[in-house]
């Protein structure tokens, strides 16, 4: 397990930024405790796991766009395609674009 994906869930659980967590050890994790100068509290293992799938389904359902990000043309070859589309009157970069959110459409 990612300590910094289990620092990440913890944060969100807490909605605190800056707060610092202690636990004896994150792989055999039991619970977690909150420090802060205000409040402390101890987090359960269920909730943590479950913070983590819900963090990794929101990873995964946004997974079209990292697709899509490397499939897209580079920034410079859409520029050229927006030039020659002005002087020729076609659609190249619009058909290319298209294609990319054709192929990996949104989940």
């Amino acid at each position: 397990m990612n300590i910094n994906k289990i620092d990440d869930a913890l944060r969100r659980l807490n909605h605190t930024k800056g707060a610092t967590f202690k636990c004896e050890d994150f792989f055999n994790l039991t619970d977690a405790e909150y420090l802060d100068s205000d409040v402390s509290a101890i987090i359960s293992l269920s909730a943590l796991q479950a913070e983590l799938v819900l963090m990794g389904n929101e990873y995964d359902a946004l997974q079209y766009q990292r697709d899509r990000a490397e499939a897209y043309p580079s920034l410079t070859e859409q520029a050229d395609m927006a030039y020659w589309d002005r002087q020729n009157g076609t659609t190249t970069l619009d058909d290319a674009i298209s294609a990319v959110k054709a192929e990996f459409p949104k989940g």
